[in-house]
């Protein structure tokens, strides 16, 4: 009993984290996704990511979708990094209901993130206290944002009624053409679920490294192809976060020189495996290649809009960071220098169709970076007495913005989604169509051929431009079957690109989709209809052979 006491007792900071860790993940995932009376409760501002995640993970638990496809671009091989998806689609293949099935994994990758960034921390510079003030500048994030607030609701004796119950976020650049990126709040982790666990499993990588023992040549010879296994296989996990280590452990390389021959295997190993991976996402014809576009987001480059746009976005860390980096020691230099290089390649190179999408080179650099401003600020807490009222004024100018952004989040309302148990069609489609099925559909988001499963045609258009996907084609030739003039016609285009089924929406039509031609309704015959919903299902098979 002694011993647990002591152990509690030396390990309370350790303890508080985790403890909090735990309770801050679970309610971050599980409060902006839920399931009630046969109803998916997606957040609305996760309501636009999820109609893409969704469609993923019902085309592994209710679909049949090996070798991968794009489920909102049926036929080509997929290019999204399906792995964490795929995993929630197994388990409620098994019986999980969906909102455990996202919301645990969710959960766990956001603790793991957590709990990394505090150990890391903690390691590099021996300290509890920038462990967590390294978490805290993870979860608050360190923008301007809190200005333009101000500008928008002046001070006052309203202001902290004004934050609390505030729901909507203050900057959302570049889609609201504001500077401050949309990319810093809690928000990028509760939409791309996949995300904290890469970084999680990045942080893990790096960190066994550094904790390798240099005496230890066997040890750390068999260490170094665990992490050239993980590595490997974490490319399907996330792409870019492969990107992102292996260019951590490039720069290692050239500055550790002790550990250099492990990093060498560990790079091979991880590229020998992720190889294979990429061969396959690459099969599938693309309308995009990287190239060199620097800037990222700052509109007429140049130096002055460099800095400012970083200033705006970063705030007191673009400050403290390097400050910090300037009083440690040379292994922790190394060890920033390393992160250094993901904002040098965000900044350099345009990985995808959305420049947007660098954000998460950023990301991550900025979760390293942001130990370096917290190791400088307890620096300053230990110098003299008279600076500790200027390290807690810095501390909350740091997290402010965060807070405020945190908010909107929390003041957030659901969107109530009819899944299978309540909406007929959904139901009908899984149990009358193979799950390999593909449907030619005429409504984008939240299909009901792809909340069963099931591929269809073209979703969302920027869904799958997004990944690299020739979606002008793809629409032109739906458009050409909707619009056909004859049966003969539309059954050529039908079977020419593997389509099994069609959709059609008598009572609901979307603008975005050309209104289906009289020949559907009138030489067509339905396998299915819903006089209530207006929606019916047309057989290519019995209408065309």
């Amino acid at each position: 009993m002694g011993k647990i006491k002591h152990i509690f007792k030396n390990n309370r900071v350790e303890l508080f984290v985790v403890f909090f860790s735990i309770i801050f993940s679970s309610w971050l995932m599980f409060s902006t996704f839920a399931y009630k009376d046969g109803n998916m409760l997606i957040a609305s501002k996760a309501w636009s990511d999820f109609a893409s995640h969704i469609p993923l993970i019902r085309s592994f638990s209710f679909g049949n979708n090996f070798p991968p496809q794009y489920p909102l671009f049926a036929g080509p091989a997929i290019k999204y990094h399906f792995l964490f998806y795929a995993f929630v689609g197994l388990l409620e293949k098994l019986g999980m209901q969906i909102n455990y099935a996202l919301n645990i994994p969710s959960a766990l990758g956001f603790f793991l993130l957590m709990i990394m960034i505090y150990v890391f921390a903690k390691d590099i510079f021996k300290s509890k206290a920038v462990g967590i003030l390294s978490v805290l500048f993870f979860i608050f994030n360190s923008s301007l944002v809190f200005l333009k607030f101000f500008s928008l609701h002046p001070l006052s004796t309203h202001t902290l009624f004004d934050i609390i119950n505030n729901q909507k976020f203050i900057s959302f650049g570049p889609y609201d053409q504001s500077i401050i990126s949309a990319f810093w709040n809690l928000n990028i982790y509760t939409n791309q679920r996949h995300l904290a666990l890469s970084y999680a499993l990045s942080l893990f990588l790096v960190y066994l490294f550094l904790k390798f023992n240099e005496n230890d040549r066997k040890r750390n010879f068999k260490k170094s192809l665990v992490v050239g296994v993980i590595l490997g296989l974490s490319f399907s996990l996330n792409m870019a976060v492969f990107i992102m280590t292996v260019s951590v452990f490039t720069c290692m390389f050239l500055l550790f020189s002790k550990k250099r021959i492990y990093l060498f295997i560990s790079l091979i190993l991880g590229g020998i495996i992720a190889f294979p991976q990429y061969l396959y996402i690459q099969s599938g014809v693309s309308t995009f290649k990287p190239f060199i576009n620097p800037g990222y987001l700052v509109t007429n480059l140049n130096i002055l809009n460099f800095i400012n746009y970083w200033w705006q976005n970063l705030g007191l860390n673009l400050i403290f960071i390097p400050l910090g980096f300037i009083i440690a020691a040379r292994h922790e230099k190394k060890i920033l220098l390393s992160f250094f290089s993901l904002f040098i390649i965000g900044d350099l190179f345009q990985f995808s169709p959305e420049i947007a999408a660098n954000h998460k080179f950023f990301n991550l650099f900025v979760v390293v970076g942001a130990m370096f401003s917290a190791y400088f600020l307890n620096f300053l807490w230990k110098k003299k007495n008279y600076l500790k009222l200027l390290v807690a004024i810095f501390i909350f100018l740091l997290i402010f913005s965060g807070i405020i952004d945190f908010f909107p989040i929390y003041n957030d309302y659901k969107i109530a989604l009819p899944d299978y148990l309540v909406n007929k069609d959904i139901s009908w489609i899984m149990k009358n169509t193979k799950p390999d099925s593909v449907f030619l559909n005429t409504q984008y988001l939240y299909d009901n051929a792809s909340l069963a499963g099931r591929k269809i045609f073209l979703g969302w258009p920027y869904f799958a431009w997004s990944q690299g996907y020739n979606t002008d084609i793809r629409g032109s030739i739906r458009d050409s079957i909707l619009l056909s003039l004859t049966k003969t016609q539309a059954c050529t285009l039908l079977k020419n690109n593997n389509i099994q089924y069609i959709e059609l929406n008598k009572l609901t039509f979307d603008t975005n989709i050309p209104k289906p031609s009289s020949i559907f309704f009138d030489k067509f015959k339905s396998i299915y209809s819903n006089p209530t919903s207006g929606y019916s299902i047309l057989d290519v098979r019995e209408n065309c052979y």
